[in-house]
């Protein structure tokens, strides 16, 4: 499982449409977004249309692959796009990715590796 963060600007004078073309998002467009293997979707709005969305997959390649060839998902990207302040395609595709550098359950788990291998070292 991996975990992905992108960032997206919205207009800011078209803000409010926006949150409320996701309140809910249509029906057929969770089916796909799940059906593409993503899960533990969310987005998350800032001031100024700041958009930051997060999501988890097993494999995103496949994922990506599944939503481009899907029509529904072309259809909502392309209602989508007009949302967004410089966005050079679709704005699942084009969004900017956001490196990870810190996840406290991974952290934890290498904290605890290395205390036991201390440990057993120190014995």
């Amino acid at each position: 499982m991996t975990r992905h963060c992108f960032e997206l600007r919205i207009r800011p004078e078209l803000v409010d449409d926006y949150v409320a073309r996701h309140t809910p998002v249509r029906a057929e467009m969770l089916a796909e977004i799940a059906a593409a293997g993503r899960r533990n979707y969310s987005l998350f709005l800032a001031d100024g249309g700041r958009l930051v969305g997060y999501y988890e997959t097993d494999d995103d390649d496949a994922a990506q692959a599944y939503l481009a060839a899907s029509p529904i998902a072309a259809q909502w990207e392309a209602e989508m796009s007009p949302y967004f302040v410089g966005l050079d395609g679709r704005p699942d595709q084009a969004a900017t990715a956001l490196t990870e550098i810190f996840h406290l359950a991974d952290q934890l788990t290498a904290a605890r590796r290395t205390s036991a291998t201390e440990e057993s070292t120190a014995s």
